[in-house]
């Protein structure tokens, strides 16, 4: 028969265990300085403009356990005052929830030798963003940018309207898992892949899941 307090003492040891165990888990997520959102504001391509997408990343941060980091989220505007969201994220080098380096700098996030994949571009919970193949597919990332992660010229719309439109216009998204309809170079950006389109318009959350994506976008630590 097992005393009282050999019981008191089973229970204090699992509880260490338990906290031992946790410990790099929360360890890991205050480090991370990049993630793709597990989930978007739901309001198809208006997020608030930049802000309220910064917001959003900073929310999801902060319910991961992260803390202390200025989130900014990977979008381009256009027109009078355009910003390219290479200028927006910081210098780096950025890692995942599992600790993993995604980029060092950014012009390695944006050359070739990028380590960012299906593995390894992860959500805010460590997960991986269903891809081409899994159902549902989520892998558009909204970005709205240039495969250099500049700001589209031009009149035509990339960023939904400054990420402030739920109905017309369009957003240019790269794919999460690094893959497309072909091999061709844009099939496998990352960045800057494709014109959202659809039939509401091309900018709303139905528009979205229609090409394989969900609203979702990358967030990175500025400081």
């Amino acid at each position: 028969m097992v005393s009282k307090t050999m019981r008191v003492s089973m229970l204090a040891s699992v509880a260490v265990l338990a906290l031992g165990m946790a410990a790099p888990v929360q360890a890991q997520q205050n480090a991370m300085t990049f993630f793709v959102t597990s989930e978007g504001p739901g309001k198809g391509g208006d997020l608030g403009g930049l802000a309220g997408a910064d917001a959003h990343c900073a929310k999801l941060a902060a319910a991961a356990g992260s803390t202390g980091k200025t989130w900014r989220a990977y979008l381009s505007t256009q027109g009078s005052g355009a910003v390219n969201a290479k200028d927006r994220i910081g210098r780096g080098p950025w890692q995942n929830a599992k600790g993993v380096t995604v980029a060092k700098d950014v012009a390695d996030l944006h050359g070739a030798s990028n380590n960012l994949t299906k593995q390894t571009s992860l959500s805010e919970k460590g997960e991986v963003i269903n891809g081409r193949g899994d159902t549902p597919n989520r892998h558009d990332a909204l970005t709205g940018s240039q495969p250099d992660g500049t700001a589209f010229s031009g009149s035509d719309d990339r960023t939904c309207g400054n990420w402030s439109s739920s109905t017309s216009g369009a957003a240019m998204v790269g794919h999460i898992d690094r893959i497309g309809l072909d091999e061709s170079a844009p099939a496998k950006s990352w960045n800057s892949s494709h014109p959202s389109r659809g039939p509401g318009g091309g900018c709303t959350q139905a528009d979205f899941k229609s090409t394989g994506g969900d609203g979702l976008f990358y967030c990175f630590a500025a400081n």
